[in-house]
């Protein structure tokens, strides 16, 4: 048998090939796999984000109520002013002129008050 020049026979680097590139592959799906589990973008951070923006679509949806709440009281007030008329008496005390306000305090409160004084 001729003897090829520059060729040795045997000499193992073509057998060597494929668990090189298999070796290539399985660190290359380790390093994806350490991304997938840690890190940025990983499961739990989705999962966190996840929890956190169901939580602000609840804050969302209450304000979106608190809101609209806040809109029909403008609409009250602004429908006359009988309405702001009550509102002033009843949160801010107002009187008119001529009027006389008489504050009536119930008899439990006013023995506790005249206890504390003692």
């Amino acid at each position: 048998m001729p003897r090829r020049i520059g060729v040795e026979p045997n000499s193992g680097t073509e057998s060597r090939r494929p668990w090189i590139a298999m070796g290539g592959l399985v660190l290359v799906l380790c390093a994806l796999q350490l991304r997938l589990w840690s890190g940025e973008a990983s499961w739990a951070e989705v999962a966190e984000l996840q929890d956190r923006l169901e939580l602000r679509r609840a804050e969302i949806v209450l304000l979106e109520q608190q809101n609209a709440a806040l809109e029909a009281e403008v609409r009250v007030l602004k429908s006359g002013p009988a309405s702001m008329e009550g509102r002033a008496r009843n949160e801010l005390g107002m009187i008119r002129r001529g009027e006389t306000f008489f504050l009536v305090v119930p008899e439990s409160t006013a023995a506790s008050q005249d206890v504390r004084s003692e």
